[in-house]
């Protein structure tokens, strides 16, 4: 069953993270395929999204207009024709095609709009369909200088590795904050909560870079009656500093007061995230009067002589025990030996 359209665009928004200026039907293709692909498109900020249908939650691709060097049209405006547009981007020509013009001309309107904030000057549309897009263009521009304040580390890759583990320094948050977070990690969302199962010991919050550009997160792990469960926070940047996204959305000016802002919440059952030193910084040098203290002294063995037990043979197959005159005389001999060893020894 397909899901409640409602429930459905939000889902989506918070994906994408980015506002929906813009939606329909249109195909698809890249120079070197032959035939276009059905999408059902959306248009977030600067980005086009691509979805297989309109029940699709997650989208299959999508278009970073910020690459888009020129979009051209490869036949006139023509009333109830299909439309198609070359985007020249710069690692690739993508072609759209849309089913009639009247559509063609709103979605180059919103494409253009959207790269270089501002209307095209010549444009076929409507004026309600104008004053909409004069809106959309407004929220762009909003959302643009929100995300420009303040300046953010750059969001880094996925899947780093090993090198994904080490703090981020102090010279990468200065613009986000002032002071180094020792639980701020290069991580995903997975990383950081296997980070935290593995090594409880170390803290239970991780601050990270979110999967939202220019925004960040905060992983914790809080141990429950039921067991231990993980918990992932979003922080949105803004004017203010970051908004906490949660049922009341608390802001703060800083990521150190996000962090205490969660401590403070928890009671300090939780503290941040910081790996123990595995190795040894100092070298030191043992006195030689301890050495040969703690070193154990070892005697030699004492080489006993054999018990003697002499068996008389009587007939073949047939033995007796030696008798105790001549058994005795045997342990007295090493007696005698261990003696002369213990003074050997002592002396």
């Amino acid at each position: 069953m397909a899901a409640f359209p409602r429930m459905l665009h939000k889902r989506r928004a918070h994906i994408t993270a980015l506002p929906l200026y813009y939606s329909g039907h249109l195909l698809k293709k890249v120079s070197h395929e032959t035939d276009f692909k059905r999408y059902y498109a959306e248009l977030r900020g600067d980005t086009l999204f691509l979805y297989q249908d309109e029940t699709q939650e997650t989208y299959t691709e999508k278009l970073n207009l910020q690459q888009l060097r020129s979009m051209q049209s490869a036949s006139p405006y023509q009333r109830k024709m299909p439309t198609i547009f070359t985007l020249m981007m710069h690692t690739e020509e993508v072609h759209l095609k849309m089913d009639n013009a009247d559509t063609g001309e709103e979605w180059r309107g919103y494409i253009l709009t959207m790269v270089k904030k501002e209307i095209p000057s010549q444009l076929q549309l409507l004026p309600g369909q104008r004053m909409l897009l004069e809106d959309a263009l407004a929220q762009e521009k909003l959302r643009c200088t929100q995300a420009e304040k303040p300046p953010l580390p750059p969001r880094p890759t996925h899947l780093l590795g090993a090198s994904a583990l080490v703090p981020l320094q102090k010279d990468t948050l200065e613009h986000s904050d002032p002071e180094t977070l020792p639980c701020f990690f290069n991580v995903t969302r997975r990383e950081a909560e296997q980070m935290l199962k593995q090594n409880p010991e170390y803290g239970g919050i991780i601050l990270r870079p979110s999967t939202m550009a220019n925004n960040y997160a905060l992983t914790l792990r809080q141990v429950t009656a039921k067991g231990p469960v993980m918990k992932n926070y979003r922080l949105i940047c803004n004017k203010s500093g970051f908004t906490i996204q949660l049922e009341t959305a608390v802001t703060v000016s800083s990521l150190k007061e996000v962090l205490e802002y969660f401590l403070e919440k928890t009671e300090y059952m939780l503290h941040p995230y910081m790996p123990g030193d595995i190795y040894d910084a100092r070298i030191e040098v043992t006195p030689r009067e301890s050495v040969m203290s703690s070193t154990p002294v070892y005697s030699p063995k004492a080489q006993l002589a054999p018990a003697v037990r002499l068996q008389t043979k009587l007939g073949e197959g047939e033995y007796v025990v030696p008798d105790e005159h001549n058994f005795s005389e045997g342990v007295k001999e090493n007696i005698c030996l261990l003696r002369f060893m213990f003074c050997v020894h002592i002396n």
